[in-house]
């Protein structure tokens, strides 16, 4: 057995399937301010629902909102120092230049300049100057700095003063954890720096996250390894996610629509989540979600690390719904302000009042939940035209999301799928597999491990083919040694774009492979191999 757990804004869902995938038991609480203590109960419904031995799971994975609602909320962020070695070079702006305000205050961050960088070419800007380190790293130590982000200038290319700069650092400041820009972000220096800054005023927050996701799956007695699901789809041992905290910020979604994929049996299609505040639509690719290829702006910073391609629509099942039906001022509208996890206080079937797109789909029919008399009243009128609003919206957000004029089936899941139609306009039929209200935590329970290469190769010429087979391999070994079956592994993506600028026929390679978590019994029905409590593989690093 093992068990998925996806901790989402409104609600904390967890599944507990059996060794051939089968769903055995599904649970949906809603989530607490205190996140752990909603997984604890989550495991305690499931045991209320069907009961298990906890000796008898073999993993847990979760799909945690912590981090990016830390930063949303700016709060629980460390003191963060963020030094770029560029100089003379980029002084015109400076780390964070571009943040809101109100985030800069909460990680009380300080910006630093030094000497070193590379050119796109790989020729040297400046050299380094420990010294000058020395001296940035005496006053972080002043100003109580706690955690650092090094960005030096195409360190994608070459990662050869981080990684000194890391190592002049941690001698001047032992407790104090870094974070490098070239393991976490893509070429583009602003966006790049931003990621590993946020990175780094995330890293205390997570020690204490990842504490507290064990102290809840110990206490409900379960000794099995835990793994954190990614922005990608794939798993991260705890002690990656205490590196990389940010490597979670997209794991809802991406849950979501791995879990759509395994129950509809659909691995090309339009995925459409619809939970309690927002709709989230991705697009699956070979049962994976489309990546996006530009910066993406989370809580109003720009960043480029790697994350799904999601459009977010104002729309769940605690969005607002407000107007008349054929009344003056445009009719219906539907969102983007929700009630949130106080839907069970608040929404009309529950005897609160406010009218929510919950009492719609009660009011249609479509959903029993709450008291039902307690929405009879709505006008038929104002309920057709609220779920019409609804259904165009998601129409015109899964039509955003095409890159070609081909229509893409549409898989809905999330509780607040009720609301959509069977039909789409556009699309067609909608898909609303079993168990389509926890497809979350099923995407967690069975997200797999990966292994990637990301790296600039000198091809010579007649070579290209030895070069690429070179990166498969290696990509292929680092799954099986991040714990996946060997006879499951398989070649998502191979990405090859040449540098015309470099010399010796510099092509950056991206390669990257996943493949099924080994689980293997342990001695009273096992642990996954090679991965117990306090031994975590090192599941998700790249090249």
């Amino acid at each position: 057995m093992r068990i998925g757990i996806d901790v989402g804004g409104t609600n904390t869902d967890a599944v507990l399937l059996g060794d051939d995938d089968a769903v055995l038991a599904a649970v949906k609480s809603p989530t607490t301010s205190d996140v752990s203590s909603g997984i604890t109960a989550s495991l305690a419904s499931l045991q209320g629902v069907r009961a298990f031995d906890p000796a008898g799971v073999r993993a847990v994975m979760i799909g945690t909102t912590h981090f990016i609602n830390a930063l949303v909320e700016a709060r629980r962020l460390a003191p963060t120092a963020a030094l770029r070695l560029g100089l003379p070079a980029t002084a015109a702006l400076p780390p964070m230049v571009d943040w809101p305000q109100r985030l800069v205050t909460a990680v009380s961050g300080r910006a630093y300049l030094a000497h070193g960088g590379h050119e796109f070419d790989g020729r040297t800007i400046s050299e380094l100057d420990p010294d000058e380190l020395r001296r940035h790293a005496a006053d972080m130590a002043a100003h109580g700095v706690r955690s650092v982000a090094i960005t030096s200038v195409f360190s994608p290319v070459n990662t050869e003063f981080e990684l000194r700069a890391a190592e002049v650092l941690a001698e001047e400041l032992p407790d104090v954890a870094i974070s490098l820009s070239h393991q976490i972000g893509r070429i583009g220096l602003l966006e790049r720096e931003n990621a590993t800054v946020v990175n780094a005023a995330l890293r205390e927050l997570a020690s204490d996250i990842v504490g507290g996701l064990f102290a809840a799956v110990s206490g409900a007695g379960i000794d099995a390894p835990i793994y954190l699901s990614q922005n990608d789809g794939t798993l991260m041992d705890v002690e990656h996610a205490r590196r990389y905290p940010v490597s979670t910020f997209a794991s809802g979604p991406t849950n979501s629509m791995r879990g759509a994929a395994v129950l509809s049996g659909v691995s090309t299609c339009a995925v459409v989540d619809v939970g309690g505040t927002t709709s989230d639509v991705g697009v699956l690719t070979r049962g994976f979600p489309r990546e996006a290829t530009t910066e993406v702006s989370v809580a109003g910073i720009r960043t480029n690390f790697r994350m799904p391609d999601v459009l977010s629509i104002g729309i769940g099942g605690g969005s607002l719904v407000r107007g008349a039906a054929g009344g003056a001022g445009g009719g219906v509208s539907v969102g983007p302000d929700s009630v949130g996890y106080r839907l069970t206080e608040r929404a009309l079937v529950f005897g609160g009042d406010t009218l929510t797109a919950t009492d719609i789909a009660v009011a249609a029919g479509r959903a029993d939940i709450g008291d039902a008399s307690l929405v009879a009243h709505l006008d038929p009128d104002l309920v057709r035209a609220a779920l019409s609003r609804i259904a165009a919206d998601v129409a015109d957000a899964v039509d955003r999301m095409r890159t070609s004029s081909q229509p893409l089936p549409v898989v809905a899941v999330g509780g607040g799928s009720v609301l959509l139609p069977d039909h789409l306009a556009g699309s067609g039929e909608v898909l609303r597999p079993e168990n389509f209200a926890v497809a979350n935590a099923i995407g967690a329970a069975i997200a797999q491990v990966g292994g990637e290469v990301d790296r600039v190769f000198a091809i010579e010429p007649g070579r290209r083919g030895d070069v690429l087979e070179a990166a498969r391999a290696e990509a292929v070994e680092r799954a099986v040694a991040n714990g996946a079956v060997p006879s499951s592994v398989e070649v998502l993506e191979i990405d090859e774009v040449p540098l015309p600028y470099l010399p010796g026929g510099a092509t950056r390679i991206r390669v990257k492979a996943v493949g099924d978590l080994a689980l293997t019994p342990g001695p009273s029905s096992g642990t996954a191999s090679g991965a117990r409590r306090g031994e975590p593989v090192a599941a998700g690093s790249r090249a």
